[in-house]
């Protein structure tokens, strides 16, 4: 059998095992490893990669744990603000989301962007619009509610600052990458951003080459981290011409990256990456990260902490 692959995260931070009840972290870990076993036996099916990392993320969507669909944070007019990408490695097509609302699963929209519009991106009530055209589910206000979320912002709500997640720093994002069978890789990633964002702002996740990549060629990469460093330093796709260009290889260039690059200009996060020889790196320069990962050569796991 040819080799498959998938690792998948949760959100990089301050993610710290002394502010971790037993309890969390099995929720945290139970919901990791179930959308880790929802992603690979796309994979064992013989499905696409892009199939494997859509399901993988949708999973991740529905899960109110994490910062993306249905746990999505609020913005500072109470409403929620989802963005999220998908990326095929074998002909580099694309698709992104940014900025919508009420949509169940974003990259499931992001997917739809890159197979049935001539685009890359859609933003705000456009994408909505396109997603209602294709007759994609849609949830109330009431789905999306979460006591936790909420009382968040009030902590925030009239001040000018944002919080990238929970009130320890956690940058909640999820995202996964995958090798399928036929040997192509692929990369999706969703957020529902800043708690107490405004402006409509936009972080990495959606853009292709800042949060998410993928290029049979190199590499498939999944960011989590804070948004603005990520797109200043073009994380995912500097990845990719380090080892295109330079002959680094998936390991190095990852850590060279997040480790050097990013840390020296004050940028905390972290990523999953996978090659086509189903090498896969989940590294990151935060005290944690919300991370799994499984191999046909029997390389796996699920972790939280450094």
């Amino acid at each position: 059998m040819k080799k498959i692959a998938l690792a998948l995260h949760g959100g990089a931070g301050t993610i710290l095992r002394s502010s971790m009840t037993p309890e969390k972290e099995a929720e945290f870990k139970k919901a990791l490893s179930d959308a880790l076993s929802v992603g690979y036996s796309v994979l064992e099916k013989g499905a696409s990669s892009i199939d494997a990392v859509e399901q993988t993320v949708m999973s991740l969507e529905n899960c109110p744990l994490f910062n993306a669909g249905k746990g999505s944070v609020f913005t500072n007019n109470g409403t929620h603000e989802m963005d999220a990408a998908i990326m095929n490695g074998l002909d580099l097509s694309a698709g992104a989301v940014a900025g919508v609302s009420g949509v169940k699963n974003p990259v499931h929209l992001a997917r739809m962007v890159m197979e049935k519009s001539e685009h890359v991106l859609l933003s705000g009530e456009g994408a909505s619009q396109f997603a209602k055209q294709l007759d994609l589910e849609f949830e109330n206000e009431k789905y999306f509610f979460n006591q936790f979320r909420f009382d968040q912002l009030q902590e925030i709500r009239s001040t000018d600052t944002f919080q990238l997640d929970h009130s320890d720093k956690k940058f909640g994002t999820v995202g996964a990458v995958a090798l399928d069978s036929n040997g192509n890789i692929a990369a999706a990633t969703s957020t529902g951003g800043m708690t107490n964002k405004k402006y409509n702002r936009v972080g990495d996740s959606p853009i292709i080459g800042a949060g998410t990549y993928a290029n049979n060629k190199t590499c498939a990469i999944s960011c989590t981290g804070h948004g603005e460093y990520f797109l200043r330093a073009v994380v995912a796709y500097d990845i990719s011409c380090l080892i295109e260009y330079k002959g680094l290889s998936l390991q190095e260039a990852c850590e060279f990256v997040v480790n050097d690059k990013l840390k020296k200009f004050g940028g905390e996060g972290g990523l999953v990456a996978i090659n086509k020889n189903g090498d896969c790196v989940l590294t990151f320069n935060s005290d944690g990260m919300y991370r799994a990962w499984k191999t046909s050569d029997e390389s796996n796991g699920v972790e939280i902490y450094k």
